[in-house]
C-alpha cells in the first residue's frame, strides 16, 4: 500500500514546460513529485515517441498524422513551438528510452498507450505494446511504470505479455456511465478482465462513495488531471492514492 498520495507531473507539467519534452520532466525532477506521466505513439517505420495528440499541429511546427512519416522526419520537429510565451530553446519530440533513461531512480513513469487515428479511422499501433515493454525492460523499470490506457484490452495484451507490469485503467464519461443501472458491477467486472491494480479516473467523476467501493475491492484510485490547488488538497485528504497536475509545482504547498 502507498503511504501517502503519489504527486504525478502530467506529460511532465504541461503548464509549466513545452508538455511532453524533456525540459518538461527535467523541470518536474526539480519538484516534489513521485512520477512523471507521458504518452505514446509509434512512428510509420515502427519507433516510439512521447507525444500526445495524434497530429503534429498543437504542439510543433510540423503538420500532418504521425503514421504518415519516419523517426527522423519527426526528430526534426520542435516540439516546443506553441507553448504559450515562448521557449528559449528547441525541444524534440523525445523517444520512449529517452524519458525512462531520464527517469530511472528518480521517479516513476506512467506510461499512456495512444491509439493510433489516420484517415477517421481508431485503430492500435503494430506492436506498440511489445515495444513498450521492450523498451521498459531494456531499461530496467519493471518495478518503476504503471502502464495506462483506454483501451482496456490493450491494457489486457499488455499484462498477458508482461505480468509483473503494473497497469491502470483510464476511465471517464466516454468509457464508463456512472449513472448506468449496475454502473459499478460494469466498472468492476471490466477493470479485473484487464488485471489491473489501479483505476485512473477523470476528477470529474470522484465520489467519496466510489474512493470507497474501488479501495474495497483492493484497487487503488489515481485521479487526473487536478489544476486547483484547493481540489488538490480536498483529493489527498480523501486518501486517493494518485493526483495528475499540469500544475506539479502545487505539489510543494500540500
Amino acid at each position: 500500500m502507498i503511504a501517502r498520495t503519489q504527486y504525478v507531473a502530467h506529460r511532465g507539467g504541461a503548464e509549466l514546460a513545452p508538455e511532453n519534452t524533456l525540459a518538461a520532466f527535467q523541470t518536474a525532477l526539480t519538484l516534489p513529485v513521485d512520477a512523471i506521466e507521458l504518452d505514446v505513439h509509434m512512428t510509420r517505420d515502427g519507433q516510439t515517441l512521447v507525444i500526445h495528440d495524434n497530429v503534429l499541429e498543437r504542439c510543433t511546427d510540423g503538420q500532418g498524422n504521425i503514421l504518415d512519416f519516419d523517426f527522423s522526419h519527426l526528430r526534426s520537429l520542435n516540439a516546443a513551438a506553441h507553448f504559450p510565451g515562448g521557449w528559449p530553446e528547441r525541444q524534440q519530440i523525445p523517444t520512449l528510452r529517452e524519458v525512462l533513461d531520464l527517469a530511472r531512480g528518480r521517479v516513476q513513469a506512467y506510461i499512456e498507450i495512444k491509439p493510433s487515428k489516420h484517415n477517421g479511422v481508431v485503430g492500435r499501433y503494430p506492436n506498440i505494446a511489445e515495444t513498450v515493454i521492450k523498451e521498459v525492460r531494456d531499461a530496467g523499470m519493471l518495478n518503476d511504470v504503471l502502464v495506462i490506457a483506454f483501451d482496456w484490452g490493450m491494457l489486457e495484451l499488455v499484462k498477458s505479455l508482461e505480468p509483473a507490469i503494473q497497469a491502470g485503467a483510464l476511465v471517464d464519461l466516454e468509457v464508463w456511465d456512472p449513472q448506468a443501472e449496475h454502473a459499478l458491477d460494469t466498472l468492476f467486472k471490466g477493470v479485473k478482465r484487464t488485471g489491473c491494480s489501479w483505476i485512473n479516473l477523470s476528477e470529474r467523476l470522484f465520489t467519496e462513495d466510489l474512493l470507497e467501493a474501488v479501495h474495497s475491492r483492493g484497487y487503488k484510485l489515481g485521479l487526473w488531471t487536478v489544476d486547483v490547488l484547493e481540489d488538490l488538497r480536498r483529493f489527498a485528504a480523501a486518501g486517493v492514492d494518485s493526483l495528475t497536475s499540469d500544475r506539479p509545482d502545487l505539489f510543494t504547498k500540500l
